[in-house]
């Protein structure tokens, strides 16, 4: 306010200037919780299918080691009727492990688990990106709001227009957090 109870013009532009970067900073905030959500959500999926994967690596090769040693055993049998018994059991067990391996049919084979984590992993990274770049262009809308206040107080208009180009920055990390997360890493 000037000396005779005016409002200066230049803080209207100023008050406009913080609710403009005070807009863009609640978009940034929204926009990071998501992306860090999103990647947190990818993290879990990504660790409960190399579990899964785990899971049928052991099954296979507690199956393809018994089909091994059956395999031994039955060559010194000499039992025609237990050898045929031995080599349907051996056949099973080798059926088992090949279908626990590559199962295209039901996405769940060790093959398919290992292509869905991967998958997984990768939308985590690019969500964790996406998430850095969005929180740069929060805190450069924070920046911007504080200098822009400390320009209506002090009347120093170079805080103003600092606060401008800060809002310019946080305007360009969002675009990138939007189309290009990673672009730029900074830590």
């Amino acid at each position: 306010m000037s000396g005779h109870g005016h409002i200066d013009p230049s803080n209207k532009k100023i008050a406009l200037l913080i609710a403009v970067l005070a807009l863009f900073l609640a978009l940034a905030e929204t926009a990071a919780k998501s992306s860090q959500t999103d990647a947190l959500n990818a993290n879990v999926e990504a660790s409960n299918l190399w579990a899964f994967f785990q899971a049928k690596t052991i099954r296979m090769t507690a199956v393809t080691t018994a089909a091994e040693d059956m395999t031994i055993t039955r060559n010194a049998v000499t039992d025609e009727a237990a050898k045929a018994a031995m080599t349907r059991q051996i056949e099973t067990w080798q059926g088992r492990a090949a279908r626990w391996d590559n199962e295209p049919e039901t996405n769940e084979g060790r093959r398919q688990l290992s292509a869905r984590a991967q998958a997984a992993e990768k939308k985590r990274d690019v969500s964790y990106k996406r998430y850095h770049d969005f929180e740069i262009s929060s805190a450069a809308f924070q920046i911007a709001i504080v200098l822009a206040s400390a320009a209506v107080v002090t009347g120093a208009m170079a805080l103003a227009w600092l606060a401008g180009g800060l809002g310019i920055v946080g305007i360009a990390f969002s675009a990138i957090g939007l189309l290009k997360p990673g672009l730029i890493h900074l830590f």
